[in-house]
Protein backbone atom coordinates (compact mmCIF):
# COMPACT_ATOMS: atom_id res chain seq x y z
CA UNK A 1 0.00 0.00 0.00
CA UNK A 2 1.20 3.41 -0.79
CA UNK A 3 -0.34 6.52 0.55
CA UNK A 4 -0.68 10.31 -1.18
CA UNK A 5 -1.22 13.09 1.60
CA UNK A 6 -2.62 16.41 0.37
CA UNK A 7 -1.57 18.61 3.64
CA UNK A 8 -2.51 22.30 3.50
CA UNK A 9 -0.96 22.72 6.68
CA UNK A 10 2.54 23.11 8.64
CA UNK A 11 4.42 20.05 9.76
CA UNK A 12 4.34 20.14 13.33
CA UNK A 13 0.84 19.61 13.95
CA UNK A 14 0.96 16.57 11.72
CA UNK A 15 4.41 14.93 11.81
CA UNK A 16 3.20 12.01 9.51
CA UNK A 17 7.20 10.35 9.76
CA UNK A 18 6.28 9.47 13.33
CA UNK A 19 2.79 8.66 12.82
CA UNK A 20 3.07 6.26 9.77
CA UNK A 21 6.93 5.03 11.80
CA UNK A 22 5.58 1.29 11.18
CA UNK A 23 3.77 1.73 7.81
CA UNK A 24 6.03 -0.69 5.24
CA UNK A 25 4.22 1.34 1.98
CA UNK A 26 5.75 4.63 0.32
CA UNK A 27 4.52 8.29 2.14
CA UNK A 28 4.04 11.06 -1.09
CA UNK A 29 3.29 14.51 0.24
CA UNK A 30 2.10 17.35 -1.67
CA UNK A 31 2.03 20.35 0.86
CA UNK A 32 0.85 24.11 0.39
CA UNK A 33 4.41 26.64 0.02
CA UNK A 34 1.98 29.32 2.25
CA UNK A 35 1.64 27.54 5.16
CA UNK A 36 4.97 27.15 6.06
CA UNK A 37 6.88 30.44 7.39
CA UNK A 38 3.37 32.07 9.07
CA UNK A 39 3.70 29.65 11.65
CA UNK A 40 7.26 29.87 12.26
CA UNK A 41 8.36 26.88 9.56
CA UNK A 42 10.98 27.21 7.27
CA UNK A 43 9.75 25.41 3.76
CA UNK A 44 11.04 22.53 3.80
CA UNK A 45 14.06 21.80 0.73
CA UNK A 46 14.40 18.24 1.00
CA UNK A 47 11.64 14.90 1.51
CA UNK A 48 12.18 15.37 5.53
CA UNK A 49 11.85 11.56 5.54
CA UNK A 50 9.40 10.59 2.97
CA UNK A 51 9.43 8.65 -0.27
CA UNK A 52 8.49 11.97 -1.52
CA UNK A 53 7.34 15.70 -0.76
CA UNK A 54 6.66 18.09 -2.78
CA UNK A 55 5.63 21.82 -1.72
CA UNK A 56 3.42 23.56 -4.37
CA UNK A 57 3.75 27.17 -4.91
CA UNK A 58 -0.26 27.50 -5.16
CA UNK A 59 -2.28 25.29 -4.05
CA UNK A 60 -5.46 25.14 -6.20
CA UNK A 61 -7.84 22.19 -7.49
CA UNK A 62 -6.50 22.38 -10.27
CA UNK A 63 -2.50 21.88 -10.08
CA UNK A 64 -3.19 19.90 -6.99
CA UNK A 65 -5.53 17.20 -9.55
CA UNK A 66 -2.61 17.59 -12.24
CA UNK A 67 -0.21 16.80 -9.62
CA UNK A 68 -1.80 14.14 -8.23
CA UNK A 69 -2.48 12.18 -11.18
CA UNK A 70 0.69 11.90 -12.08
CA UNK A 71 1.94 10.79 -8.54
CA UNK A 72 -0.83 8.20 -8.31
CA UNK A 73 0.73 6.72 -11.24
CA UNK A 74 4.46 6.76 -10.12
CA UNK A 75 3.71 5.35 -6.58
CA UNK A 76 0.77 3.54 -7.85
CA UNK A 77 -0.92 4.63 -4.62
CA UNK A 78 -3.44 3.01 -3.05
CA UNK A 79 -4.85 5.58 -0.34
CA UNK A 80 -5.55 9.24 -0.89
CA UNK A 81 -5.59 11.35 2.67
CA UNK A 82 -6.31 14.82 3.10
CA UNK A 83 -6.61 16.47 7.01
CA UNK A 84 -8.01 19.80 5.67
CA UNK A 85 -11.62 21.11 4.97
CA UNK A 86 -10.42 22.64 1.84
CA UNK A 87 -8.85 19.33 0.40
CA UNK A 88 -12.06 16.70 1.22
CA UNK A 89 -13.24 17.37 -1.80
CA UNK A 90 -10.45 17.13 -4.01
CA UNK A 91 -9.59 13.76 -2.33
CA UNK A 92 -12.55 12.46 -2.86
CA UNK A 93 -13.00 13.00 -6.41
CA UNK A 94 -9.68 11.67 -7.11
CA UNK A 95 -10.68 8.11 -5.07
CA UNK A 96 -13.56 8.09 -7.29
CA UNK A 97 -11.63 8.57 -10.58
CA UNK A 98 -8.69 6.03 -9.26
CA UNK A 99 -11.87 3.69 -7.81
CA UNK A 100 -9.71 3.71 -4.40
CA UNK A 101 -11.06 3.19 -1.02
CA UNK A 102 -12.25 5.70 0.91
CA UNK A 103 -14.82 8.31 0.92
CA UNK A 104 -16.14 9.65 -2.47
CA UNK A 105 -17.60 13.00 -3.83
CA UNK A 106 -21.29 11.89 -2.51
CA UNK A 107 -20.15 10.48 0.33
CA UNK A 108 -18.64 13.89 1.99
CA UNK A 109 -21.21 16.07 0.09
CA UNK A 110 -23.41 16.51 2.94
CA UNK A 111 -20.42 17.29 5.45
CA UNK A 112 -19.52 19.68 2.85
CA UNK A 113 -22.57 21.45 1.45
CA UNK A 114 -24.14 23.82 4.61
CA UNK A 115 -27.14 23.45 3.14
CA UNK A 116 -27.87 20.07 2.28
CA UNK A 117 -25.59 19.26 5.89
CA UNK A 118 -29.22 20.99 7.56
CA UNK A 119 -31.65 19.76 4.68
CA UNK A 120 -30.69 16.04 6.05
CA UNK A 121 -30.38 17.40 9.64
CA UNK A 122 -33.79 18.74 9.50
CA UNK A 123 -35.69 15.25 7.68
CA UNK A 124 -34.24 13.31 10.59
CA UNK A 125 -35.85 15.38 13.33
CA UNK A 126 -32.71 17.21 14.47
CA UNK A 127 -32.88 20.99 15.09
CA UNK A 128 -31.25 23.49 12.73
CA UNK A 129 -31.55 27.64 12.43
CA UNK A 130 -34.12 28.97 9.57
CA UNK A 131 -31.65 29.08 6.60
CA UNK A 132 -32.27 29.43 3.01
CA UNK A 133 -29.49 29.71 -0.36
CA UNK A 134 -30.73 32.90 -1.53
CA UNK A 135 -29.08 33.24 -5.36
CA UNK A 136 -30.17 36.81 -5.70
CA UNK A 137 -29.92 40.06 -3.52
CA UNK A 138 -34.16 40.31 -3.81
CA UNK A 139 -34.11 36.61 -2.22
CA UNK A 140 -31.89 37.85 0.03
CA UNK A 141 -33.94 40.62 0.93
CA UNK A 142 -37.32 38.30 0.73
CA UNK A 143 -35.60 36.30 3.99
CA UNK A 144 -34.63 39.11 5.98
CA UNK A 145 -37.95 40.02 5.77
CA UNK A 146 -39.34 36.55 7.10
CA UNK A 147 -37.20 36.84 10.08
CA UNK A 148 -35.89 39.11 12.52
CA UNK A 149 -31.81 40.55 12.75
CA UNK A 150 -29.06 39.76 13.27
CA UNK A 151 -28.66 37.21 10.43
CA UNK A 152 -25.60 34.82 9.71
CA UNK A 153 -24.08 34.78 6.50
CA UNK A 154 -21.97 32.37 5.01
CA UNK A 155 -20.17 30.26 2.23
CA UNK A 156 -22.00 26.84 1.69
CA UNK A 157 -18.49 25.25 1.81
CA UNK A 158 -16.69 27.29 4.04
CA UNK A 159 -14.23 26.53 6.91
CA UNK A 160 -12.44 28.52 9.87
CA UNK A 161 -15.36 31.40 10.02
CA UNK A 162 -13.30 32.96 6.56
CA UNK A 163 -15.95 35.27 5.11
CA UNK A 164 -18.56 35.24 7.82
CA UNK A 165 -20.49 37.52 8.57
CA UNK A 166 -23.18 39.10 11.43
CA UNK A 167 -25.62 41.07 10.08
CA UNK A 168 -27.31 43.23 12.97
CA UNK A 169 -29.60 45.39 10.65
CA UNK A 170 -30.70 46.25 7.29
CA UNK A 171 -28.44 48.93 6.52
CA UNK A 172 -25.21 46.37 7.43
CA UNK A 173 -27.18 43.78 4.97
CA UNK A 174 -27.72 46.51 2.13
CA UNK A 175 -24.13 47.02 2.15
CA UNK A 176 -23.58 43.13 2.54
CA UNK A 177 -25.31 42.85 -0.64
CA UNK A 178 -23.74 45.29 -2.62
CA UNK A 179 -20.08 44.10 -2.41
CA UNK A 180 -21.39 40.43 -2.97
CA UNK A 181 -24.69 40.12 -4.82
CA UNK A 182 -23.23 42.82 -7.27
CA UNK A 183 -22.29 40.97 -10.57
CA UNK A 184 -24.26 37.95 -10.93
CA UNK A 185 -26.43 35.11 -9.38
CA UNK A 186 -24.66 33.39 -6.51
CA UNK A 187 -25.14 29.35 -5.60
CA UNK A 188 -22.58 29.63 -2.82
CA UNK A 189 -24.46 31.41 -0.31
CA UNK A 190 -26.16 30.30 2.76
CA UNK A 191 -28.15 32.66 5.03
CA UNK A 192 -29.51 31.84 8.72
CA UNK A 193 -31.25 33.07 11.75
CA UNK A 194 -28.69 33.82 14.32
CA UNK A 195 -29.17 31.54 17.43
CA UNK A 196 -28.49 32.81 21.09
CA UNK A 197 -26.36 30.53 23.01
CA UNK A 198 -22.91 29.22 23.30
CA UNK A 199 -21.53 26.97 20.82
CA UNK A 200 -20.51 23.79 21.84
CA UNK A 201 -18.39 20.99 19.84
CA UNK A 202 -18.11 17.20 19.81
CA UNK A 203 -14.81 15.65 18.34
CA UNK A 204 -14.39 11.91 17.32
CA UNK A 205 -13.13 9.34 15.35
CA UNK A 206 -15.02 6.67 13.01
CA UNK A 207 -13.76 3.76 12.62
CA UNK A 208 -15.30 0.52 9.92
CA UNK A 209 -18.78 3.08 10.67
CA UNK A 210 -18.43 3.20 14.25
CA UNK A 211 -17.89 5.99 16.71
CA UNK A 212 -15.02 4.77 19.00
CA UNK A 213 -13.80 8.09 20.66
CA UNK A 214 -15.74 10.83 20.93
CA UNK A 215 -15.83 13.68 23.45
CA UNK A 216 -17.95 17.28 24.06
CA UNK A 217 -16.14 20.68 24.37
CA UNK A 218 -17.69 24.56 24.44
CA UNK A 219 -15.74 27.21 23.27
CA UNK A 220 -16.06 30.64 25.96
CA UNK A 221 -15.64 32.84 22.75
CA UNK A 222 -17.50 33.51 19.42
CA UNK A 223 -15.53 32.47 16.46
CA UNK A 224 -16.29 34.67 14.15
CA UNK A 225 -14.58 37.44 16.69
CA UNK A 226 -10.62 36.40 15.77
CA UNK A 227 -10.05 39.44 13.59
CA UNK A 228 -11.13 42.02 16.21
CA UNK A 229 -10.58 39.64 19.86
CA UNK A 230 -7.62 40.74 21.61
CA UNK A 231 -8.16 38.56 24.45
CA UNK A 232 -7.28 34.86 25.63
CA UNK A 233 -10.26 32.47 23.76
CA UNK A 234 -10.37 29.95 26.28
CA UNK A 235 -12.32 26.67 25.36
CA UNK A 236 -12.87 23.70 27.46
CA UNK A 237 -14.17 19.95 27.47
CA UNK A 238 -17.26 19.42 29.42
CA UNK A 239 -17.01 17.22 32.95
CA UNK A 240 -17.98 13.53 32.45
CA UNK A 241 -21.00 14.62 34.93
CA UNK A 242 -22.46 17.89 32.98
CA UNK A 243 -25.57 17.07 31.71
CA UNK A 244 -25.09 18.24 28.60
CA UNK A 245 -22.61 15.60 28.01
CA UNK A 246 -24.34 12.72 27.10
CA UNK A 247 -27.26 14.88 25.73
CA UNK A 248 -24.60 16.17 23.10
CA UNK A 249 -22.65 12.76 22.19
CA UNK A 250 -26.59 10.94 21.35
CA UNK A 251 -27.25 14.00 19.33
CA UNK A 252 -23.69 13.59 17.56
CA UNK A 253 -24.54 10.24 16.89
CA UNK A 254 -27.79 11.11 15.11
CA UNK A 255 -26.53 13.58 12.86
CA UNK A 256 -23.31 11.19 12.09
CA UNK A 257 -25.97 9.11 11.04
CA UNK A 258 -28.42 11.23 9.01
CA UNK A 259 -25.49 12.39 7.50
CA UNK A 260 -24.25 8.83 6.79
CA UNK A 261 -26.74 7.06 4.58
CA UNK A 262 -26.79 2.95 4.53
CA UNK A 263 -23.73 2.08 1.55
CA UNK A 264 -22.02 5.76 2.62
CA UNK A 265 -17.99 4.47 1.95
CA UNK A 266 -17.21 6.99 4.75
CA UNK A 267 -15.69 4.82 7.30
CA UNK A 268 -13.29 5.53 8.85
CA UNK A 269 -13.21 9.43 9.38
CA UNK A 270 -12.88 12.11 12.31
CA UNK A 271 -15.66 14.68 12.53
CA UNK A 272 -16.05 18.35 14.43
CA UNK A 273 -19.75 18.96 14.97
CA UNK A 274 -20.59 22.58 16.58
CA UNK A 275 -23.64 22.41 18.49
CA UNK A 276 -25.66 25.54 20.33
CA UNK A 277 -26.76 25.48 23.37
CA UNK A 278 -29.62 27.68 23.55
CA UNK A 279 -30.72 29.97 26.79
CA UNK A 280 -33.86 28.20 26.58
CA UNK A 281 -32.01 24.54 26.35
CA UNK A 282 -31.70 23.48 23.56
CA UNK A 283 -29.37 22.07 21.34
CA UNK A 284 -28.81 22.85 18.00
CA UNK A 285 -27.19 22.07 15.12
CA UNK A 286 -24.55 24.52 13.62
CA UNK A 287 -22.30 22.63 11.36
CA UNK A 288 -20.00 18.99 11.56
CA UNK A 289 -17.27 18.26 9.21
CA UNK A 290 -16.03 14.95 8.66
CA UNK A 291 -11.99 15.32 9.57
CA UNK A 292 -10.46 16.02 12.40
CA UNK A 293 -11.32 19.38 14.21
CA UNK A 294 -8.66 22.57 14.11
CA UNK A 295 -6.85 24.85 16.30
CA UNK A 296 -5.67 22.67 19.20
CA UNK A 297 -8.61 20.43 18.96
CA UNK A 298 -6.17 17.23 18.48
CA UNK A 299 -3.41 17.96 20.88
CA UNK A 300 -6.70 18.66 23.27
CA UNK A 301 -7.74 15.55 22.92
CA UNK A 302 -4.28 13.73 22.54
CA UNK A 303 -4.39 14.89 26.09
CA UNK A 304 -7.67 13.43 27.75
CA UNK A 305 -7.86 10.02 25.70
CA UNK A 306 -3.89 9.50 24.83
CA UNK A 307 -5.38 9.97 20.83
CA UNK A 308 -4.38 12.40 18.34
CA UNK A 309 -7.13 12.62 16.28
CA UNK A 310 -5.06 13.48 12.88
CA UNK A 311 -2.81 10.40 13.86
CA UNK A 312 -5.74 8.07 14.72
CA UNK A 313 -7.57 8.80 11.42
CA UNK A 314 -4.19 8.70 8.97
CA UNK A 315 -3.93 5.19 11.01
CA UNK A 316 -7.75 4.37 10.70
CA UNK A 317 -7.82 4.90 7.30
CA UNK A 318 -4.52 3.19 6.45
CA UNK A 319 -5.88 0.04 8.67
CA UNK A 320 -3.12 0.21 11.17
CA UNK A 321 -3.49 -0.38 14.51
CA UNK A 322 -4.69 2.07 17.01
CA UNK A 323 -2.95 1.86 20.16
CA UNK A 324 -5.00 3.99 22.72
CA UNK A 325 -8.33 2.47 21.69
CA UNK A 326 -6.80 -0.60 23.92
CA UNK A 327 -9.51 -3.64 24.02
CA UNK A 328 -12.24 -1.66 23.12
CA UNK A 329 -15.07 -3.86 21.73
CA UNK A 330 -17.82 -1.57 20.17
CA UNK A 331 -20.42 -2.60 23.12
CA UNK A 332 -21.45 0.77 24.22
CA UNK A 333 -18.37 1.04 26.81
CA UNK A 334 -16.20 3.64 25.21
CA UNK A 335 -13.20 4.83 26.48
CA UNK A 336 -13.40 8.25 29.28
CA UNK A 337 -11.31 11.15 29.36
CA UNK A 338 -8.38 10.74 31.87
CA UNK A 339 -8.34 14.42 32.78
CA UNK A 340 -10.08 17.23 31.77
CA UNK A 341 -8.54 19.64 29.28
CA UNK A 342 -8.79 22.73 27.45
CA UNK A 343 -6.69 25.43 25.27
CA UNK A 344 -6.46 28.81 25.40
CA UNK A 345 -5.35 30.82 22.17
CA UNK A 346 -4.53 34.53 21.43
CA UNK A 347 -4.89 36.07 17.73
CA UNK A 348 -2.31 37.59 15.27
CA UNK A 349 -3.23 41.51 14.81
CA UNK A 350 -1.14 43.54 12.49
CA UNK A 351 1.47 45.56 13.73
CA UNK A 352 5.06 45.59 14.94
CA UNK A 353 5.86 42.70 17.59
CA UNK A 354 7.51 43.86 20.23
CA UNK A 355 7.28 41.23 23.52
CA UNK A 356 5.68 37.93 23.26
CA UNK A 357 4.69 35.39 26.34
CA UNK A 358 8.22 33.25 27.43
CA UNK A 359 7.14 29.28 27.59
CA UNK A 360 4.73 28.88 30.80
CA UNK A 361 6.67 26.40 33.02
CA UNK A 362 3.25 25.49 35.48
CA UNK A 363 2.79 21.75 35.42
CA UNK A 364 -0.52 21.14 34.49
CA UNK A 365 0.63 22.86 30.69
CA UNK A 366 0.71 20.16 28.68
CA UNK A 367 1.57 21.86 25.10
CA UNK A 368 2.76 26.06 24.25
CA UNK A 369 3.15 27.10 20.78
CA UNK A 370 4.04 30.88 19.88
CA UNK A 371 3.72 31.67 16.22
CA UNK A 372 5.88 35.33 15.80
CA UNK A 373 8.75 36.76 17.40
CA UNK A 374 10.04 40.51 18.23
CA UNK A 375 10.77 42.78 15.53
CA UNK A 376 8.53 40.91 13.29
CA UNK A 377 5.81 42.74 11.25
CA UNK A 378 2.68 40.44 11.15
CA UNK A 379 -1.03 40.77 9.69
CA UNK A 380 -4.32 40.51 10.70
CA UNK A 381 -5.98 37.00 12.01
CA UNK A 382 -7.02 35.59 8.03
CA UNK A 383 -8.99 32.75 9.58
CA UNK A 384 -9.81 31.67 13.43
CA UNK A 385 -7.15 29.34 13.20
CA UNK A 386 -4.43 32.11 12.87
CA UNK A 387 -3.16 32.47 16.31
CA UNK A 388 -0.27 34.54 17.90
CA UNK A 389 0.06 32.05 20.92
CA UNK A 390 -1.69 28.73 21.72
CA UNK A 391 -1.35 26.64 25.14
CA UNK A 392 -3.65 23.01 26.00
CA UNK A 393 -3.72 22.16 29.68
CA UNK A 394 -4.87 19.90 31.97
CA UNK A 395 -6.93 19.77 35.48
CA UNK A 396 -8.87 17.34 37.32
CA UNK A 397 -12.17 19.07 36.74
CA UNK A 398 -13.83 21.95 34.18
CA UNK A 399 -13.83 24.51 36.97
CA UNK A 400 -10.15 23.80 37.73
CA UNK A 401 -9.06 24.11 33.71
CA UNK A 402 -10.90 27.23 33.12
CA UNK A 403 -9.57 29.02 36.35
CA UNK A 404 -5.90 27.76 35.10
CA UNK A 405 -6.07 28.93 31.63
CA UNK A 406 -7.76 32.25 32.39
CA UNK A 407 -5.04 33.44 34.89
CA UNK A 408 -2.41 32.64 32.10
CA UNK A 409 -4.43 34.36 29.87
CA UNK A 410 -4.28 37.32 31.67
CA UNK A 411 -0.31 37.24 31.83
CA UNK A 412 -0.32 36.72 28.05
CA UNK A 413 -2.22 39.71 27.63
CA UNK A 414 0.28 41.61 29.64
CA UNK A 415 2.91 40.18 27.98
CA UNK A 416 1.98 40.53 24.57
CA UNK A 417 3.20 44.07 22.83
CA UNK A 418 2.25 44.73 19.40
CA UNK A 419 2.62 48.52 18.30
CA UNK A 420 2.09 50.09 14.88
CA UNK A 421 4.27 48.90 12.08
CA UNK A 422 6.51 51.74 10.92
Amino acid sequence: MNVLILHRNPFEPFPYDQWLADYDGDVVVLAARDKFEPFGEKVPTDNLGYTRLEVLEQFDDALILKRALELVTEFQITHIIAHHEADVDTAAWLREHLGLTGAWPADVLPFRDKALMKQRAQRAGIDVAAHATPRTAEEAWAFADLHAFPLVCKDRAGYNAIGLRILGDRDELADYLAHTYFDAPREDALFEVFVPGRMCHVDGLVVDGRTVLAWPSQYQYDLASFGTDQGARVDLTLDRDDPLTDRLLALTERILAALKPSGSRLRDHAFHAEIFHTPDDRLVLCEIASRPGGAKIREVFHTIFGANLGEYTTRAQLGLPLPALGEFSGAGDRPQPRAMSGQMLTMKRPGLVRSVPAAPDESWVERFWVYARPGQVIPPAAGSSDFLTAVVGSAPTRAECERRLRSLGARFEAQIKIVEAP
